[in-house]
């Protein structure tokens, strides 16, 4: 696509939708091919309701397979022997190939899961940031000389793990992606991506470009499918060595169970969340503040792992805060995904829209005040849409202040004291992300060593690049994705102790 005809304008994206040619089959040994068993899955535009695809629906004997020819592809060692150097050279091609096909590539994930376009191609940056800063960093990672006496010789030497299952959600299809192949990719694995069933198409165009950069063959493969079939197998192959998943708690649990049947594999997960957001009367621009609070639940629908779906705020400023978040709600209206001021899209399917939906009615049903909201719309007469829905005096025992909901759903709750607003914060199986937001330093020091999460933000939602590690604790996971960090997870440590002659 020249610049010239890069597409501004809902118009213009919707004339490119008109004009993709979707790859649909699955991308094994090199090679794009039907699932063995003929099975496809129906993926759906939700915005719309319209079919986009029939798609490859892999199962176990395709999991085989893939697995088999992984293997192969890690021992013959065109890829995990390469110098590192090499590696980085081909997984930079790779970036410039997304590049090159950013506006495609993000308008798939928007024809899939129906966020809006602005958002996809901000994923497509993050994506594109990922591969590089991986592909940089894996000839710049030292190993280690232990210290010894004049007898011996201790190396610690870092090498990579073998095969890796990388599945991904369907919220973030090509920038979780990125996260997950880019380390394992790096440190010189190879790697099965099992896309989410409800957003497989950009994970497959990825592939024919994975091709192009000069992968060697076995090294990266997609398989399209469902969790219970191909997902299933590829956690319970005795010849895939790790797997990396972002998704929901309870399967998170579940694929540990798989390790512990087949071979112990490495399992890292980034699971759900239900982030506190605090806010302390001291902040100097409430309207600033506002406006990221909102932005924090209801950016992609709120279907976002970290979204900041409970708002504590300190009573005496809690009346005239939540009015300003209100205000800010209103602009954050759904529109249609193809036009680049929509802010907010549509709810992925059915499925999570009814779900959304449920957890709304039983807030009411529980007694917290729906401020904002709370009704489906459509958008041109159609489409899977919800507004931005905000409860006010939410309790701790409230469903809809402790499940995650992965919609575009506030729970505002008060507090008096900075004791109260850390109990309240850390009251949560979950522990992903944390919001705070105040100007004094002292307590900004105090308070976000006492979070229990993987990452606070202070005075900002998620202003996070690929330098700094992205993970959770207690039931949100225990993996880290981006950093340095992990190239680490990807990778084994080996001793090569020598013993020297006098």
């Amino acid at each position: 696509m020249s610049r010239a005809s890069r597409p501004t304008t809902r118009a213009d994206w919707q004339a490119l939708a008109a004009s993709l040619t979707l790859e649909t089959r699955a991308y094994i040994d090199d090679a794009f091919v039907d699932a063995e068993g003929g099975a496809t899955l129906t993926t759906i535009n939700p915005a719309t309701g319209e079919t986009l695809a029939e798609v490859a629906s892999c199962d176990d004997a395709d999991a085989e397979r893939a697995v088999a020819v992984a293997r192969a592809a890690f021992d013959g060692g065109d890829w995990s022997r390469l110098a590192p150097g090499r590696r980085k050279r081909t997984l930079l091609r790779l970036a410039d190939l997304m590049e090159a096909h950013k506006h495609e590539l993000a308008l798939l994930d928007t024809l899939d899961m129906g966020k809006p376009i602005a958002s996809s191609l901000g994923d497509m940056a993050g994506a594109i940031a990922c591969l590089r800063h991986h592909a940089e960093s894996i000839d710049k990672l030292y190993g280690e000389v232990a210290p010894t006496g004049e007898d011996a010789l201790g190396l610690v030497l870092r090498e990579p793990l073998g095969v890796v299952a990388s599945i991904v959600p369907w919220n973030f299809p090509l920038m979780m992606t990125a996260w997950k192949i880019a380390p394992a990719l790096a440190a010189g694995n190879s790697v099965i991506l099992k896309p989410s069933e409800k957003s497989p198409l950009s994970a497959l165009r990825l592939a024919s470009l994975a091709r192009e950069a000069g992968l060697p063959r076995g090294v990266f493969q997609v398989l399209p499918g469902y969790g219970h079939t191909v997902g299933r197998a590829l956690a319970l192959s005795m010849d895939v060595d790790c797997l990396a998943f972002t998704g929901s708690t309870g399967v998170g649990k579940q694929l540990m169970q798989y390790a512990g049947q087949s071979n112990l594999k490495r399992v890292y997960l980034e699971c759900g969340g239900k982030s506190p957001n605090l806010v302390f009367a001291d902040c100097k621009d409430l309207d600033k503040v506002a406006e990221h609070a909102a932005a924090a639940i209801f950016h992609n629908q709120g279907e976002v792992c970290i979204a900041g779906s409970r708002l504590l705020v300190e009573d005496a400023i809690r009346e005239a805060f939540v009015e300003k978040v209100l205000a800010a709600a209103e602009r954050m209206q759904p529109g249609d995904p193809l036009d680049p001021e929509s802010f907010m899209g549509a709810m992925v399917d059915r499925a999570q829209y009814e779900r959304v939906l449920a957890y709304i009615r039983q807030g009411v049903e529980e007694g917290a005040v729906l401020r904002a909201g709370g009704e489906a719309t459509e958008v041109d007469g159609k489409g899977l849409f919800i507004p931005p829905t905000v409860f006010d005096g939410v309790t701790e025992a409230m469903a809809i202040g402790r499940e995650e909901i992965f919609g575009p759903v506030l729970a505002v709750f008060g507090f008096d004291t900075e004791e109260e607003a850390i109990r309240l914060a850390n009251d949560s199986d979950y522990g992903l992300a944390a919001g705070l937001w105040s100007q004094d330093i002292d307590r900004v020091m105090r308070v976000s060593r006492r979070l229990q999460s993987g990452q606070v933000f202070v005075n900002n939602w998620a202003a996070m690049d690929q330098t700094v590690p992205f993970g959770g604790v207690k039931q949100s996971g225990n993996g880290r994705d981006k950093s340095h960090h992990s190239l680490e997870e990807y990778s084994e440590l080996k001793t090569v102790w020598m013993t020297l002659a006098p």
